[in-house]
């Protein structure tokens, strides 16, 4: 177990994973495992573990995900020098439908965005993870990491530091630097976002805070931190933004991963049309 421990290591501290997938990667390595015992580890000992998992009726994204782990170990493993040869370079992720990312509608995200009670300490840091979240379509690992050193209040921008360890700009608005000036006349820590003991508060912390909020506040729909980073994104190209600024503003490295956002944008237009248009009614 000691090269998994490195390999988690090397995920958070030189590859910048969230806290979230280093949990999952941890958890699928260490069932591959014992699966495994004392076996070889070869191609034809990996094609019978996937086997027993499709024999289970695991769902194809739960194969995929395990699958990802064990390529992402074996790689590091084989760049380390560690084995010779990489037995997962032969075995396929299995094909899984691309879910359309949920997002808020304008009333849902104005009535979550506002429930906070702002009169109160924690009630105020509320709103401003919210609004920071929706503001800037950062992830939730990157919320916890902002220093306010990071921030620039003049051009109101954020420094992020994202995935592959990678800096970028996030942007916020005037609603954002009104609660942002508010939120920081009562706080004042090396991190932005912190606990009691004024401590950077962690991921679990911010998606019970997003979900206490969300249910709260009445809405019928789960809401997570990337709920609001997809609602950002969608927004954003609802109204006339280009894939491509939308992409580096999410911190996305190639163009296809943005474009699942333009199938909601998409479908938006066509409820437009088919209660708008004459011909499209029944």
């Amino acid at each position: 177990m000691e090269y998994i421990e490195n390999f988690l290591n090397y995920l958070k501290y030189q590859k910048n994973f969230s806290d979230h997938t280093i949990k999952n990667y941890s958890i699928d390595l260490k069932a591959f495992y014992e699966f495994a015992q004392n076996s070889e580890i070869n191609v034809e000992l990996i094609r019978k573990y996937l086997k027993k998992m499709y024999e289970n009726k695991y769902k194809n994204r739960t194969i995929s995900r395990k699958v990802s782990a064990l390529k992402s170990y074996f790689k590091y493993l084989e760049s380390e020098n560690i084995i010779d040869e990489d037995p997962m370079s032969l075995i396929s992720n299995p094909k899984i439908e691309k879910n359309l990312p949920n997002y808020l509608n304008y009333d849902d995200l104005e009535k979550l965005l506002n429930f906070p009670d702002q009169n109160n300490k924690y009630g105020l840091r509320d709103a401003l993870i919210l609004e920071v979240l929706y503001s800037s379509g950062c992830r939730v690992s990157e919320l916890v990491n902002i220093k306010l050193k990071d921030i620039d209040f003049k051009e109101r921008k954020i420094l992020i530091l994202g995935k592959g360890n990678k800096e970028r700009y996030v942007f916020y608005g005037t609603k954002c630097e009104n609660l942002l000036n508010k939120y920081l006349l009562k706080e004042n820590h090396e991190y932005l976002f912190t606990n009691k003991h004024g401590n950077k508060l962690n991921e679990r912390i911010v998606r019970k805070i997003v979900d206490d909020n969300a249910r709260k506040s009445g809405l019928n729909v789960h809401v997570t931190p990337h709920t609001l980073r997809h609602t950002y994104a969608t927004h954003l190209l609802n109204d006339g933004a280009d894939l491509k600024s939308v992409g580096d503003l999410l911190g996305h490295e190639n163009l296809s991963t943005t474009q699942i956002y333009t199938h909601i944008s998409n479908e938006r237009l066509r409820e437009v049309y088919l209660k708008a248009h004459p011909r499209a009614r029944k």
